[in-house]
């Protein structure tokens, strides 16, 4: 007999079956619970709730072990890049050498975006946030794109939509930049890697020549492939949630897009500088700050460390460490926030209070040093994230589509009145 979870209501028992993943994860299969009883279980936040099974990404936050589709995060962010990653994740393999060379050829020819998309984006004032923007100009593609709306997509017509949307974005992301500060935008190049391109969209101006540093081309493939998928958090589990509608890619990738702008889930990078800038505006004392974070009573907290998944260490924090001294000698930056950020890392890895704690720096912290770095503005951090998450938005959206997984209808206890008789306007 198989293993199973008793449920004793109103005294009677009901069996509820057990389910195992690959990693030894269980679970209690609910889904017969409102059926069989009348009950719901109630989880706020689904911090309890396995709303779906999946293949793409295994996160044991105890341990510190992060892997997409079995290979560990260091060896993809050591051997592998970003494109190549991407394959994984959507396709479920390693692509061979003549797969990732289509693949990747598909995505160059693909950079373009029509041009009455640069009338949308002239339309959006030099204010807007550029993850305003990036919203709303991908769901536009389905207006470019309407086959993408049909939700039974042939196998060809759909990884079309991948194509273009993994090619598409990059541009869209620079462009929304380049409007933020009122330059020109740049064309992609198609000679150009998927990496040296984005670098090539940001920062060339059309006066001068635009030179791409190969290490800024590592630390960026690093970054991008750190945050490609993480398991079912707030944006992908909302791109699942929408695209179970049978809304498009386009569409469900928008919304998940508008979840990671959320300053809880993807601005931790962005705070991390708007903390570095509050600390050096107050005198740039780190250790009057570290005090501050001991102290229970102040209200003060440091800003990218520790993690609400990883109780030990971040696992891509070890990796991007190291991609951060890199690029800060190969840039040869002075810059006294990243300076203090130096002595909250110090602090942090030898200080008893963090270590006993497990407070290490994770990747939020280390990411948000090499944007800096790199000339990238604070405003442009959760772009930057929506860059490197899109491959796990497709997948996990690519992999609902294909299980044919029912459309979600979260239930609620309701505490509201109890029914009462309408009154009329002048009897109130």
């Amino acid at each position: 007999m198989s293993e199973s979870a008793e449920i004793i209501l109103d005294g009677k028992s009901y069996q509820m079956p057990i389910v195992e993943g690959t990693e030894n994860e269980k679970a209690i299969d609910i889904s017969s619970l409102r059926g069989k009883t009348g009950y719901i279980t109630l989880d706020s936040g689904y911090k309890n709730t396995g709303a779906t099974k999946s293949a793409i990404t295994f996160l044991d936050g105890e341990l510190g072990i992060l892997r997409y589709r079995g290979y560990p995060i260091e060896q993809l962010a050591e051997r592998s890049n970003f494109v190549e990653v991407a394959y994984l994740l959507i396709y479920g393999t390693l692509p061979t050498t003549e797969e990732l060379a289509d693949f990747s050829d598909k995505i160059r020819r693909h950079t373009l975006v029509n041009e009455d998309m640069r009338k949308i984006l002239d339309g959006f004032p030099s204010t807007s946030h550029p993850m305003g923007i990036l919203s709303a100009l991908v769901s536009s593609l389905t207006a470019f794109y309407p086959e993408s709306l049909n939700p039974n997509q042939t196998t060809e017509e759909m990884d079309l939509s991948i194509i273009r949307l993994m090619a598409k974005i990059s541009t869209i992301a620079a462009w929304s930049y380049k409007n933020s500060i009122g330059h020109p935008v740049n064309y992609p190049k198609n000679q150009l890697d998927y990496c040296s391109n984005f670098l090539h969209m940001m920062f060339a101006y059309p006066t001068e020549d635009y030179e791409v540093n190969p290490v800024v081309v590592d630390a960026l493939n690093k970054l991008l492939i750190l945050h490609a998928d993480h398991e079912q958090n707030c944006s992908t589990s909302t791109v699942r949630l929408v695209g179970s509608a049978n809304a498009s890619l386009y569409s469900s990738v928008s919304a998940g897009i508008s979840a990671l702008w959320g300053p809880l889930h993807g601005g931790a990078n962005q705070a991390v500088i708007e903390m570095l800038e509050q600390i050096k505006a107050d005198g740039g004392d780190s250790k009057k700050f570290i005090n501050k974070a001991k102290d229970k009573d102040d209200p003060f907290r440091l800003m990218g460390f520790g993690h609400r998944v990883y109780k030990n260490f971040d696992p891509r924090a070890k990796i991007i460490k190291k991609t951060a001294d890199d690029v800060l000698n190969a840039m040869g930056v002075k810059d006294p926030i990243l300076n203090i950020a130096k002595e909250l890392e110090e602090a942090a890895l030898n200080d008893p209070y963090f270590v006993e704690r497990k407070l290490y720096p994770n990747v939020d912290f280390y990411s948000g040093i090499i944007y800096r770095a790199l000339g990238i503005p604070t405003d442009m951090f959760t772009v930057m994230f929506a860059l490197g998450r899109l491959p796990g938005w497709i997948a996990q959206w690519k992999e609902m589509r294909e299980n044919k997984e029912p459309i979600g209808r979260p239930r609620q206890v309701y505490t509201g009145e109890t029914e009462r008789d309408y009154v009329s306007i002048d009897k109130r």
